[in-house]
């Protein structure tokens, strides 16, 4: 698994996040949006007051999808084009009015959002779900991280595990993450903590998802900051208690011994084809690089085992060597799409019988 950040060097980023963030809302008619150097600037007045901030590459494409502008077309401007651009993208802004939240860190636009956008933010979600992982009996936050994108932390419970095949011991755990810029949920996935080669494997089920939308923003003719107030506060206070209870939930020993069971299979399952051949074919299907697709093959050549266990035990060992965290993470659910995959129509290959004991666990009680 992928190492990030300390807590307490992601509690101070955060921190510093919360003092460094602004949000506002404004109708599109009132942007204006110009390019120079290659860097693309917003600016709009609240009240008397005139505001410009730098746009990040996240926001950059979320104006290109919002205004319909193709991805590649926006980005070619961007370099060749940069007075089209700005036409092109003042145009419909204004020819297509609506009301955008505009998510600021540092002096630039980090996402350009609907004004309906629930602000779940990563220092509330911490404070609100950290307490309740202390008073789990051997859970541990074994990585975690703060990107661009997403908030990471990721959990395991050391009480409670079971052995796949001899010293092949796995632990139950968890993985929560946020996204402050939308993309993506609010979401507790399981995750499988292999500890023979420390890799983690996030699993495809049983994950629990809250969505980043509440009530529309009071209508206002001109920009204005957002700011928490009494109300969104007991908003929120319900919400992350609803939070906190699927948490609770998360390393759940049924669930956990159900993705036992799989692994158990996957062991008994040949690949199909040949191991440069699976990784090809993985390739095709979650866009891997040509480094992941060697790092996966170098994996599966060493194990040995030319079984689907042994090709999601080769995604997850090379997700250590991903170009960054969010890679990482992507790499260990993709361990996990692996194991959810349907059942061949034959298995070529006998039960392991002697190379499995049963099942040894330790749960903790509440």
């Amino acid at each position: 698994m992928k190492q990030g950040k300390t807590l307490e060097t992601l509690g101070t980023e955060l921190r510093r996040q919360r003092a460094a963030r602004q949000d506002f809302v404004a109708d599109t008619r009132r942007l204006s949006f110009v390019t120079e150097d290659n860097s693309s600037r917003l600016a709009f007045a609240t009240g008397e007051k005139l505001l410009e901030f730098g746009v990040n590459p996240l926001a950059h494409q979320q104006i290109s999808a919002r205004l319909g502008i193709p991805l590649k077309y926006y980005q070619r401007m961007q370099t060749e084009a940069p007075a089209l651009l700005d036409e092109n993208v003042n145009n419909w802004l204004h020819q297509t009015p609506e009301r955008r939240m505009l998510r600021v860190m540092d002096g630039n636009v980090r996402a350009f959002l609907s004004d309906r956008y629930r602000r779940l933010d990563n220092l509330e979600l911490c404070a609100a779900v950290l307490p309740i992982i202390r008073g789990m009996k051997g859970a541990v936050i074994e990585s975690c991280e703060v990107t661009e994108a997403h908030l990471y932390l990721k959990v395991i419970n050391k009480k409670m595990k079971a052995e796949i095949a001899v010293n092949d011991v796995v632990q139950a755990g968890f993985v929560i993450s946020n996204s402050e810029v939308g993309l993506g949920h609010l979401t507790v996935e399981p995750l499988i903590y292999r500890l023979v080669c420390r890799n983690g494997m996030i699993c495809k089920d049983f994950s629990q998802k809250k969505r980043h939308v509440g009530r529309q923003v009071e209508s206002c003719d001109t920009a204005y900051e957002l700011y928490s107030d009494e109300t969104l506060a007991q908003d929120d206070k319900a919400f992350f208690m609803k939070v906190q209870d699927t948490v609770r939930c998360a390393a759940d020993e049924a669930r956990f011994m159900l993705t036992v069971g799989k692994m158990r299979e996957a062991m008994r399952i040949p690949l199909e084809h040949q191991p440069m051949q699976e990784v090809e074919l993985l390739a095709d299907r979650f866009s891997l690089t040509e480094n992941e697709c060697g790092d996966i093959f170098r994996q599966l050549f060493l194990s040995g085992d030319n079984t689907r266990y042994g090709l999601l035990n080769a995604v997850t060992a090379a997700s250590q060597n991903a170009v960054d965290y969010e890679r990482a993470t992507e790499m260990e659910r993709i361990g996990g799409e692996i194991l959810a995959m349907p059942l061949p129509a034959a298995r070529s290959l006998p039960s392991p019988v002697r190379n499995i004991t049963p099942i040894r666990k330790e749960v903790a009680t509440a």
